[in-house]
């Protein structure tokens, strides 16, 4: 297979400010009747806004369903936003020509759930980190081999000469990921998007991932995007949480300060449902609240959380969509309960 390659345009960037600003984001895909006429949309992001800093780490955490995945492909450049702005580094994405988008997806990694289904079976290890180098215009071959030598060893994939010629097939989950961490750190992006990581590989190998990932966020000031359902792992990796529900982003705090003052319902109800390896909670484990999250065609009125919601206000909660009300510093909580707060 013949890659093409081409030097990547750079625009401007700003060494001051977040990183990445994502500004009232609406990502809506519109719903056809038998493929013609409109049947709506389905509302997958909804109004969604937070900064990311250098350096930092955040962690996106809700049920199947809530728009993670949605967020992050929009970030990622493969999602149109319907309304809104992404800003990376001081320039909008919506400005981009072309080469600032090619430009932009080199400087974000991409680390997928799956690692099996994200490396493509006929290609070599050497092969399938040398492409990504290839189609941003990196022509020397020198220079391809010595980043590929230093990214693996970041990644711990030691002896490099003896991994370079295997297939994905030839080696075990654990260092599929790893494989795929290397993918994504090839280009020395400075964002990281990482979608559940850890949520296919056996528990023996998670905390691993988990410290590597880490790990490289520290060498390298990444800002890294955490997205998962799983609370028990966000704790040992991420500076802040946000927590979606429906579309929308209902809490945000550091992450101490979320999981020792949990304000929203929702957030409760998550953290209620964790699992805890200590077998001394095995019976306080609690369910999320019966029924079923809304439909994005035609969410509820009001907090999309409330027909889920023990302590709904009714003509309020039912009626009037919810802003942010402080709970502390970085603390916001979308929830009528604390409207008289801060």
């Amino acid at each position: 297979m013949t890659v093409e390659a081409q030097v990547i345009e750079e625009p401007q960037v700003s060494e001051h400010g977040a990183l990445l600003s994502v500004q009232n984001l609406h990502v809506w895909f519109e719903l056809r009747r038998f493929g013609f006429g409109r049947a709506g949309y389905v509302r997958a992001v909804d109004g969604v806004s937070f900064d990311l800093y250098h350096g930092e780490a955040v962690a996106v955490v809700g049920e199947s369903g809530c728009g993670k995945s949605s967020l992050m492909k929009t970030i990622l450049g493969i999602n149109i936003p319907t309304k809104g702005d992404i800003v990376f580094n001081g320039m909008k994405m919506s400005d981009f020509s072309r080469a600032n988008l090619r430009w932009y997806r080199s400087q974000v990694g991409y680390v997928q759930q799956d690692p099996y289904g994200a490396l493509p079976p006929f290609m070599t290890i050497q092969g399938i980190l040398e492409e990504p180098l290839i189609i941003n215009g990196i022509r020397s071959r020198s220079e391809r081999l010595d980043r590929i030598y230093k990214v693996l060893e970041e990644v711990k994939m030691t002896p490099v000469d003896e991994f370079l010629p295997k297939f994905p097939h030839m080696i075990s989950g654990g260092q599929q990921q790893r494989v795929v961490i290397a993918r994504a750190m090839i280009n020395n992006p400075t964002l990281l998007v990482a979608d559940e990581p850890v949520s296919m590989l056996d528990a023996s190998v998670r905390v691993e991932i988990l410290k590597l990932l880490r790990g490289l966020q520290e060498k390298h000031k990444l800002g890294v995007i955490y997205i998962t359902h799983d609370l028990s792992t966000v704790r040992y990796f991420s500076e802040y949480i946000f927590v979606m529900y429906a579309g929308e982003i209902i809490e945000k705090a550091r992450v101490d300060d979320l999981l020792s003052n949990p304000s929203h319902p929702y957030t409760l109800a998550l953290l209620a449902a964790t699992s805890d390896p200590d077998p001394k909670n095995v019976d306080e484990l609690q369910e999320v609240p019966p029924g079923e999250p809304p439909s994005l065609v035609k969410p509820p009125a009001g907090c999309r959380f409330h027909p889920r919601c023990g302590h709904m206000i009714d003509g309020l909660c039912n009626v009037e969509r919810p802003p942010e009300f402080k709970r502390g510093p970085g603390h916001r909580v979308s929830c009528w309960l604390f409207r008289d707060a801060g």
